[in-house]
């Protein structure tokens, strides 16, 4: 199993089969697509009975849809965490991209389902997942526009600049690998300092 995917990603998820199961559906749907992964496919890879998925989530749409909402919910709490955790817009917003980006790097196999098969959730799971992701980007947002107010950023539209932000650290889901040499960590201070100077924030040095 890679480093991203462990019972990590969901500690809450109870009983042992869920995680099972989830970790199952994150790793097929990150290796075939949702549209082609069938339910089969799932318990085989947790080792399980074809039925057995069906006494934890009623269909594979509600499978993507705990792993989708499980994401947000995590990368919210973070975002929301950084930003409480820091004294100032930049302090904020560089801390905010440290944790997210390490976060896509850390879980890339989930956050690659989580980010990129969002589509295919049903349209009332959709709207729950959306939400989410108005909620991080408001919080983002708002974090830019507190500096561009104080003259500590210089962007034109906050609302643009905090999808810019919030789509850099996405991408990293799409090409990290555990064979990457440079760590979520590393990589999420490198991505932190480079948005800071996007935003027009004067760094030290």
């Amino acid at each position: 199993m890679t480093m991203s995917l462990s019972a990590e990603s969901w500690p809450d998820v109870q009983p042992e089969a869920a995680r099972r199961l989830m970790l199952a559906g994150v790793e097929s749907f990150a290796r075939r697509g949702y549209h082609a992964t069938t339910t089969r496919d799932i318990a085989s890879a947790a080792g399980m009975s074809p039925a057995a998925l069906y006494v934890h989530f009623p269909s594979k749409a509600a499978l993507l849809f705990a792993i989708s909402r499980s994401g947000h919910e995590q990368t919210l709490a973070l975002v929301e965490d950084a930003v409480a955790e820091a004294a100032d817009p930049v302090g904020r917003i560089r801390l905010v991209v440290e944790e997210f980006v390490a976060w896509h790097a850390r879980r890339h196999t989930v956050a690659r389902v989580v980010q990129y098969e969002l589509n295919s959730l049903p349209e009332q799971e959709y709207a729950v997942v959306a939400q989410l992701r108005r909620r991080i980007e408001r919080t983002v947002r708002e974090v830019i526009a507190e500096g561009a107010a104080c003259g500590a950023f210089t962007v034109a539209d906050p609302r643009t600049a905090a999808r810019a932000v919030l789509s850099l650290g996405v991408d990293v889901a799409r090409w990290y690998s555990d064979r990457i040499r440079q760590t979520p960590e590393a990589l999420g201070r490198e991505y932190g300092e480079l948005v800071v100077r996007m935003l027009g924030a004067r760094t030290e040095g």
